[in-house]
């Protein structure tokens, strides 16, 4: 069962100032219908068994923002996952407490709250079960439970921010989960030009963008996987990128032909200043993924069926572009809470 906090509530107690986005729905068969179908909700979902709070949120936030979550006491949550980089970090692939990095590139935590499982590979079943392991990954963070909630445990101001979230002092893995997830729901995506432009501002975005919303939905099959209003349906698929042993959500299905090479559909919120792209951060540039899917990538069994040249020309390239560029948002970036010491 979830839980729908108004977004109207949220904003105006969440800390950091952020502003929201939407919830996944069906792709468009027509443009009439697609502008309707990437109309954002009215509130965000929380699930029953960890209801929002206003306190909990905002143990959550100081927690995310806390190098103390780390064994070095350098890397917080925000490290990788920095509001002024669209809740990314920019790079490549995620670079921890090793230097020489992990695997795969921090995904955005925009729009979270509207997607599980997670992770590139889906291995984390819910939100409340991402935290701990990137903390305790020696790749990462690479911090152990006891000596966390002893670092915890001997700050007062933790000790009070527990109390008003939970009701006593007791900090433990559950509460530390519970309270970094409600705070993530409350990532969510700024209102872009798009947005206005659906809603009947139709000088919100270029003509040239309006074609390619026509592109996005039609010719070039972008909805296929990107469709409603996070531009996500949170499915696995193999684009036709991924080779040799990096198999994805196949590492769960080794049976399975379709998730062989299967990683997760990102939102396209904030898109055009979240490079580098994919899972793995191998594509540079925006233009290099529309090329990308334009040549349909690798033809093998595991390819999804919406991936195949799409014969696009240089004009629609263009404007496919300048349809993703209206996904932008223009929000303040937040500023990190107080930290209690």
């Amino acid at each position: 069962m979830r839980l729908w906090v108004g977004l109207t509530l949220l904003a105006a107690l969440a800390p950091v100032g952020l502003s929201f986005a939407l919830n996944a729905t069906t792709a468009p068969d027509s443009v009439a219908t697609g502008r309707a179908s990437y109309r954002r909700p009215d509130a965000v979902p929380y699930p029953a068994s960890n209801p929002w709070s206003e306190a909990k949120s905002a143990l959550g936030q100081m927690l995310f923002f806390d190098p103390l979550l780390s064994r070095s006491k350098t890397r917080a949550c925000a490290t990788c996952h920095n509001p002024s980089l669209s809740w990314g970090d920019g790079l490549p692939r995620a670079i921890g407490e090793d230097p020489k990095g992990l695997p795969i590139r921090s995904p955005t935590l925009i729009d979270v709250a509207f997607f599980e499982p997670l992770g590139w590979d889906g291995k984390f079943k819910t939100l409340e079960s991402v935290a701990f392991g990137p903390i305790e990954n020696p790749a990462n963070m690479n911090m152990t439970e006891p000596e966390l909630l002893a670092r915890l445990s001997a700050i007062p101001g933790y000790v009070d921010a527990f109390t008003r979230a939970f009701g006593d002092g007791a900090i433990t893995r559950p509460r530390i989960e519970a309270s970094l997830a409600t705070f993530e729901r409350s990532i969510v995506a700024g209102e872009a030009p798009f947005d206005r432009w659906i809603k009947g501002d139709n000088s919100a975005i270029s003509p040239a963008a309006q074609h390619g919303f026509e592109l996005f939905n039609g010719k070039a099959g972008c909805a296929a996987c990107h469709s409603g209003p996070s531009f996500s349906d949170g499915s696995f698929q193999d684009i036709g990128t991924a080779k040799g042993h990096d198999i994805g959500r196949g590492r769960f299905f080794p049976a399975s032909a379709k998730l062989r090479f299967a990683f997760k559909t990102p939102t396209l919120r904030d898109v055009a200043r979240r490079a580098p792209y994919m899972h793995d951060g191998s594509v540079a540039t925006l233009d290099d993924v529309i090329e990308l899917y334009n040549k349909g990538g690798v033809d093998r069994p595991s390819r999804s069926p919406d991936i195949k040249p799409l014969s696009l020309t240089a004009s629609e390239k263009d404007d496919l572009i300048a349809f993703l560029q209206t996904l932008t948002a223009n929000s303040p970036v937040p500023a990190g809470p107080r930290l209690p010491r």
